[in-house]
């Protein structure tokens, strides 16, 4: 296996960092630097109108070609078994009561669906914009060409990065096709193209013109002072240019302050403007909710791990076993015979486990020695509120890393995401499709994968 970060000399490295620079600075692969605090010089206040590079590697990742091609063929599988659960009122009950009695804002979440639900559903069609996360997994003994993906999570909101990924596959062929600094066997045919941008853009389209109405507008919910609003912006820009539709940002505070619901039609409005699609870039951490607390549904995914449990959804018997291979060990930490076994075992063996919240976002997975030191402050009944996952054991490689205009070498391992597109009208599926990918790249000391949270850094993927 070729790491190129080993071949390349101090000055290759200086002369691909400028061109890198100037390849994202000139197609919008950046960031917006933190906001400074009241305390920071006038000068950091000065530049933080300004943007810095997004932090990528210089280097594309090689990765398998037949786990490649299986992270991708099974995405569909994973789309529509989404679409299910969310319609399967007995399976979110189960989930949804046991989560309710250690977390107040999901027992009002789950409250608030109840009544919606009876009311009456207004608006029957969905869209879901989906991410199924991978780490390939490697035996000692086995050859990077056996190795296996195995799913990390499975995010159904603010799924991010698809404009960044692509524009950074875009960055490496650059680099591969005018510096000559990348091994013989390297060509850029090599580093597939990933659609994303183009694919989520259509997706918004797909559902705007089932909404049927054609002045309505495409909302994008964001956070306050998002700092990768580049990476949203080149939806927007997508969804303009080759759907003609418009997209208008707004924060949960705005939508409260001029959102309403028509009282006969149920139709929603900002201000006198009528939005068709509300497409979610927020939601999906703490801060998001100033005065509540927020959760995910990771449960859900250990769930779906039990026997049986994934094959209520999934009837055709081999569509079940390519998602089954997918999945790694997944462990409740409940009341449950097998929740009691588990936590006992995590006293002992937490160097080979993950102990995860129902959050998203990254930086909040508890791991090894800390695992036994976070269980015993938890009572019986919070420990439901976390699962056990297996430690992946993926392939080690060499890369360079750029942030903030600076290079570090680095020993890393990567992280697959690939994109899915599903619209359903209430009746029948619209559309199911492949959304393009993503690859996330960081060293090994850390041990949470997050972008945004300052973890890792976006990469692209070297088939081999």
């Amino acid at each position: 296996m070729t790491d190129f970060a080993t071949t390349v000399t101090e000055e290759q490295l200086l002369i691909l960092k400028d061109a890198a620079l100037d390849f994202a600075l000139s197609h919008g692969l950046v960031v917006r630097p933190p906001l400074p605090s009241k305390a920071d010089s006038p000068e950091a206040h000065a530049l933080a109108g300004g943007v810095n590079n997004a932090p990528v590697s210089l280097f594309p990742t090689p990765f398998p070609t037949k786990a490649f091609n299986n992270a991708i063929s099974i995405q569909p599988l994973f789309n529509q078994l989404v679409h299910d659960i969310s319609e399967d009122d007995a399976f979110l009950k189960e989930i949804m009561e046991s989560l309710s009695t250690v977390d107040d804002f999901v027992k009002r979440l789950y409250d608030l669906y109840l009544l919606v639900k009876s009311e009456g559903i207004t608006q029957p069609a969905s869209l879901g914009v989906y991410r199924s996360d991978y780490i390939i997994h490697l035996s000692p003994d086995q050859d990077l060409s056996d190795a296996k993906i195995k799913q990390v999570e499975l995010n159904t909101i603010s799924v991010s990065f698809g404009s960044l990924s692509s524009l950074t596959g875009d960055l490496h062929r650059y680099l591969m096709a005018t510096t000559g600094y990348f091994s013989e066997n390297a060509n850029v045919a090599s580093v597939p193209v990933s659609d994303s941008i183009a694919s989520i853009a259509s997706g918004l389209a797909s559902a705007h013109q089932l909404y049927g109405s054609p002045t309505a507008k495409v909302m994008m919910v964001v956070q306050p002072g998002e700092r990768n609003a580049f990476d949203q912006r080149y939806i927007e820009y997508n969804l303009l240019k080759n759907h003609n539709v418009l997209l208008i940002r707004k924060t949960l505070a705005e939508i409260e302050e001029q959102g309403r619901l028509d009282p006969q039609t149920k139709k929603l409005y900002i201000g006198d403007q009528e939005i068709s699609v509300a497409y979610y870039r927020s939601a999906y951490a703490t801060t998001d909710y100033p005065t509540e607390k927020l959760v995910g549904a990771k449960k859900v995914q250990q769930v779906l791990a039990a026997p049986g449990q994934l094959e209520r959804f999934v009837k055709d018997p081999k569509a079940a076993e390519q998602l089954r291979e997918s999945f790694t060990g997944l462990y409740p930490l409940d009341a449950s015979p097998e929740g009691l076994a588990a936590y006992e075992s995590a006293l002992v063996k937490y160097e080979d486990l993950v102990m995860k919240p129902q959050r998203e976002g990254g930086g909040n997975n508890i791991y090894g020695k800390d695992i036994p030191v976070e269980l015993k402050k938890l009572t019986a009944e919070q420990r439901n509120a976390f699962i056990l996952m297996d430690i992946i054991r993926p392939p080690i490689t060499k890369n360079v890393l750029l942030r903030k205009g600076e290079l570090q070498r680095a020993d890393v391992v990567s992280e697959l995401g690939v994109y899915g597109i599903y619209l359903h009208d209430g009746a029948k599926v619209v559309r199911n499709d492949n959304g393009g990918h993503l690859l996330r790249t960081k060293g090994v000391e850390s041990n949470e994968g997050g972008v945004a949270a300052g973890f890792a850094v976006i990469d692209s993927v070297m088939l081999v």
